[in-house]
């Protein structure tokens, strides 16, 4: 099969550099036991269970979760939490240990258990108090121990040891021992904020691994921290930035909305993830930082006094002084990430170790977000975009087009903020569709017909496949093509779309409570799916601005878009074939002078559609790169082998 790809002069839309990005929400246990370099579970001992359904949920402190006494054969040691004297106010539980002879520890079970790389160094830590145990204090964890402390104070006090690894150890627990022959009738361990972080820990707090690989994609933007979380299943439970600054000890800890996911319809339903619990070890401060880590722009998301539309009728009134509340906040925010040092909430971020500004630019005004009579959203949207840009009119904001791209709803808003708006008062409005491959082929053409004046957020996509299959098998590869083939209509429509994110983008393995998903991981490695590579691919191979383009004849099944990068003065070529044959397209080019001796490739696929990537096979699917160099003759001038069921990128050099 072969093809013939007509590229002009004509100039297309500019494209928004960083247009591709990251979506990130803590889901599928994506923070806690998941990017946090922390592997200890409910280690302040400050864990809720959650339970029930729309409008009806409740949690029941569950402090001792994920703590036993050891050895676990044992009798006899007691472990109780009380409140009394607590290292903090904010979060007042600890754990108070009584041992007994033949059972003088306790331990974590740590998710799936403590992972150790060999020769890697660990940073262990705890607070504790004793006023009838003076002995040593020593963590194991499988063949590893470390001395925490020689001799216990009867005051709060925070110990800290490091130790190396001298073998790799994986599903061990975390436990804590005392010296046996100190232990006495009557004898009691208080303790508080235990923690066990790797060395090359990012930042001190994040997994290196999963960052790493994150950072490889060289998103535009990170989107954070949801999601349904910024709404919780109520509004209690919503995500309040101020609760997740400051020290680790005085940050208040909050039960995570998707432990109640799927929860059958009565009171007081029970889930499979009903511990879900939010630590905020990594709260707004740190994803700061993972944003200025991986040269991402960040957009945080603020809710706007409603709780998730489709899990609560809670909200506060916009005529309410609790309302101004939630605008406060934002405008709060602000000041954290761009104030001075000598301003309230820039003070808090200087001493916290980062004087100099977030530089932050966009925030998201509510997250899926539709228009009801009792929601009110549009007028509580104009509220806060009155307040912020009178007081910051720099900032863009981020508006929400409702849950899907199909509905009233949908059109409502767009009417909405089209309708004779000044031109700062939207930015952006973030449009998200979970949809059948099918849907992403047949609406490449989506934004064709888009009207340019108010700009769109792909904030949340995703190819969802209708077959059985479960965790990243449904990360197939027919999936991320269509995917692929859906984003050459966005790139070519870069003048109405400035930003675009797949959603969700982490799971643990086990732990998931939504898939498909970009980066699946599990205590001890992590991958990226197809949907990742084609993410990967696109954000890497960005030019300046389009350059018109178009097939000649039939080219049913393939897909692409040209652009032009004025740094490396090279045109980018993307193709994309779901189709079962491999093809040859020749590209005429005339009104260029491409240098053909010497391409630069990126091709992702040549599998089955139903491929994908899991934890045995990360790489199985995979984009590869590689130098075309061959000497140009009539025959092979501008001709592309493309594959069947592949997404390629092709870099040519346009000669002066």
């Amino acid at each position: 099969m072969e093809k013939r790809l007509i590229i002009g002069r004509e100039k297309g839309a500019d494209i928004t550099p960083g247009m591709f990005g990251v979506f990130y929400e803590d889901i599928n246990y994506c923070c806690d036991g998941g990017i946090s370099a922390q592997q200890l579970e409910n280690a302040a001992f400050e864990f809720v269970e959650a339970f029930g359904y729309k409008d009806n949920y409740s949690t029941k402190y569950d402090g001792l979760y994920g703590w036993i006494a050891y050895p676990t054969r044992g009798d006899g040691a007691k472990l109780s939490i009380s409140e009394d004297s607590p290292v903090s106010e904010a979060e007042p539980h600890y754990l108070v240990f009584e041992p007994a002879k033949g059972q003088c520890g306790f331990a974590n079970k740590a998710y799936d258990g403590v992972y150790l790389r060999e020769k890697m160094s660990y940073h262990v830590s705890a607070y504790l108090r004793s006023d009838s145990y003076s002995g040593s204090v020593k963590v194991r964890i499988g063949n590893q121990v470390c001395v925490l402390t020689d001799r216990v104070t009867t005051e709060w006090k925070k110990y800290e040891a490091v130790f190396t690894a001298s073998s790799m150890e994986r599903h061990e627990l975390f436990v804590v021992e005392f010296d046996e022959d100190e232990v006495k009738p009557g004898c009691r361990l208080c303790a508080d904020f235990f923690s066990l972080v790797a060395d090359d820990a990012v930042c001190g707090v994040f997994r290196r691994d999963i960052v790493e690989l994150l950072k490889s994609m060289k998103p535009g933007f990170m989107r954070f921290p949801g999601g349904c979380i910024v709404e919780g299943n109520e509004l209690s439970n919503r995500y309040q930035w101020k609760n997740t600054v400051g020290s680790r000890e005085e940050r208040v800890r909050n039960w995570n909305r998707w432990a109640v996911h799927n929860n059958e319809d009565k009171p007081f339903a029970t889930g499979r993830f009903s511990h879900y619990n939010q630590s905020y070890d990594i709260g707004y401060y740190e994803y700061f930082l993972l944003c200025e880590y991986i040269g991402a722009k960040p957009l945080p998301v603020q809710n706007v006094g409603l709780a998730c539309q489709y899990q609560s009728t809670q909200l506060v009134s916009p005529d309410t002084a609790e309302f101004e509340q939630y605008i406060q906040d934002v405008l709060d925010l602000i000041e954290f990430a761009n104030g001075p040092v000598d301003s309230r909430w820039g003070s808090l971020r200087a001493r916290m170790g980062h004087p100099e500004s977030f530089e932050l630019e966009m925030i998201g005004i509510g997250n899926e977000q539709w228009e009801t009579k009792d929601s009110e959203f549009f007028r509580r949207y104009s509220l806060f975009e009155k307040a912020i840009h009178e007081k910051y009119p720099q900032i863009k904001l981020i508006g929400s087009a409702g849950p899907d791209v199909k509905s009233d709803y949908y059109r409502a808003a767009w009417g909405f903020y089209r309708d004779n708006k000044p031109d700062n008062f939207v930015y952006a409005v973030d449009e998200h569709y979970y949809c059948s491959p099918a849907w992403f082929l047949t609406n490449a053409d989506f934004y064709d017909k888009y009207p340019r004046n108010v700009k769109v957020f792909a904030g949340e996509y995703a190819a969802h496949i209708q077959e059985e299959g479960e965790g990243s098998a449904r990360n197939t590869l027919g999936a991320a093509l269509a995917e692929a083939a859906f984003l050459t209509g966005v790139e070519r429509n870069a003048d109405v779309v400035v930003l675009a994110s797949y959603a969700p983008l982490f799971a643990r393995v086990g732990y998931e409570q939504w898939s498909p998903d970009m980066i699946w991981f599990d205590d001890a490695s992590c991958f990226g799916t197809p949907s990742f590579h084609v993410q990967r691919m696109y954000s890497l191979n960005m030019g300046d601005y389009v350059v018109k383009s178009s097939f000649e004849d039939d080219h049913v099944g393939l897909y692409h878009t040209v652009s032009y990068d004025e740094n490396t003065h090279e045109l980018i070529i993307k193709l994309v074939n779901i189709t079962d044959e491999d093809c040859e397209v020749c590209v005429d080019a005339a009104d260029y002078n491409l240098d053909y001796s010497r391409i630069h490739c990126v091709v992702l696929g040549e599998d089955a559609p139903e491929a994908y990537n899991s934890i045995e096979e990360p790489q199985r699917i995979s984009a590869y790169e590689f130098e075309l160099e061959h000497k140009v003759t009539p025959d092979t001038e501008g001709r592309f082998s493309v594959k069947a069921h592949t997404f390629s990128v092709f870099r040519v050099k346009v000669r002066n």
